[in-house]
């Protein structure tokens, strides 16, 4: 076996790795038509007086709504904005608690507690998803609601999540940001629970650059969320309101982002085939490695193949392969190394460890001063061990046969060597 490239030896490949983007890099022609109408238009507000047909944010509601099977869409300008107002339509708010996932982006945390609530973290399994056993022991007499993450295009176990949610009275809201266009037993993801949640940002499937989507198949809960991503009402002009007036933000999408969106969804089953095939074709391969270990929901309909996780003995290790694999040509890094800050961790979330809000203070927590909802690196130990040996290599359509064949011998290569 040659000398690995770290120590020296010829690198399997000495071209860039792939792009972690999939949607930006399908824009073209027929996105650029589209923003140029809406600026030929002169109508880059949505909610004119009149014309709401001719809306792009209103054609790019219902491309989710028949896409996702649900009743109800409303665009947003960011998938944190999805969250906020899927918290606000569920009646989460001041002193409620919320149970989130140890591993998921920061904004999932930070909706929380915008809302006034707190978040109660949950370990996940090897699945990268919310373990629902754990979930069962996170649940007190003030939980409201569980965001499951459907984290790195993963479905989580919502066969599982959804009865025991119901049993307590709580509402399941869907983070799909990372999953857009995943399903879970033939159901559309988002679509499962009282409220989906998407992103519409650059590293997402699809993509406006910044932008969201909630979903829902409640009138009540759509009205809510409607009134509170826009505190002036404006849907209402069209719109019989059947719920009380209250303040609301502006979470509005612009009608440039939407036109730049409308149409990807059409383009998206063709590029998740690509990633569906090009991950059951590598977890094929890396089955036979016998020095690495991988999730059973890997490379199965449950997983959209946008990277590759997998899953070595200890942290150590894991810091060695992926920088070996690097160096080999293959970006790789290890999830969980206790040094890079990232916002997908919650032991990064400073904001939260500290319980600190915008002002100083310590918001919402400071409601509720006779709880114990604690946070520290002891919180989820499990999660924390987990992506301590995990390896993740970033996938996306444009991946070919012979990047494939890349991963295969880099790993072969390094696996001999380090592990």
């Amino acid at each position: 076996m040659d000398k690995l490239a770290i120590h020296g030896g010829t690198p399997v490949r000495t071209k860039p790795w792939v792009s972690k983007y999939m949607g930006s890099e399908e824009l073209g022609a027929e996105e650029r038509a589209r923003v140029l109408q809406v600026l030929e238009k002169k109508r880059i507000f949505r909610y004119l007086p009149t014309g709401l047909e001719t809306s792009e944010c209103s054609a790019l509601e219902n491309e989710y709504k028949s896409f996702l099977g649900t009743k109800y869409a409303l665009a947003v300008n960011s998938g944190t904005s999805a969250l906020i107002c899927a918290l606000v339509a569920c009646g989460v708010g001041p002193g409620d608690e919320v149970i989130i996932p140890a591993y998921t982006w920061v904004a999932t945390a930070a909706a929380v507690t915008m809302v006034g609530a707190v978040p109660v973290l949950c370990e996940i399994d090897q699945s990268l998803t919310l373990d629902p056993e754990d979930m069962v022991k996170r649940i007190t007499k003030r939980t409201k609601a569980v965001i499951v993450v459907h984290m790195r295009g993963i479905s989580a176990a919502m066969e599982k999540i959804v009865p025991v949610a119901k049993e307590h009275g709580m509402k399941v809201i869907e983070d799909a940001a990372q999953a857009n266009g995943g399903t879970y037993k033939g159901r559309m993801l988002g679509s499962i629970g009282d409220v989906g949640c998407f992103s519409l940002q650059q590293s997402k499937v699809i993509t406006t650059g910044e932008g969201g989507m909630l979903v829902t198949n409640s009138e009540e809960l759509w009205q809510r969320a409607v009134l509170y991503h826009d505190g002036a009402g404006y849907q209402f002009r069209f719109t019989e309101r059947k719920i009380p007036a209250f303040p609301g933000q502006n979470y509005r999408l612009t009608e440039l982002q939407a036109a730049l969106s409308l149409g990807q969804l059409e383009k998206m089953p063709a590029i998740l085939q690509q990633t569906h095939r090009n991950k059951e074709t590598i977890i094929k391969g890396l089955q036979m490695q016998p020095k690495i270990s991988l999730a059973p929901v890997f490379g199965t309909e449950h997983d959209l193949g946008l990277s590759l996780i997998f899953y070595v003995a200890d942290g150590q290790k894991a810091r060695s392969v992926s920088e070996a694999l690097t160096a080999e040509g293959v970006q790789a890094f290890q999830v969980y190394d206790g040094v890079a800050n990232d916002q997908h961790i919650y032991i990064n979330w400073e904001f939260l460890l500290a319980k600190r809000d915008p002002w100083g203070g310590h918001y919402p927590w400071s409601l509720t001063p006779e709880t114990k909802v604690e946070y520290s690196a002891n919180t989820c130990p499990r999660t924390l061990a987990l992506l301590k040996r995990a390896v993740q290599i970033h996938l996306n359509h444009l991946v070919t046969d012979q990047d494939i064949q890349d991963i295969f011998d880099a790993l072969e290569k390094v696996a001999t060597h380090l592990l």
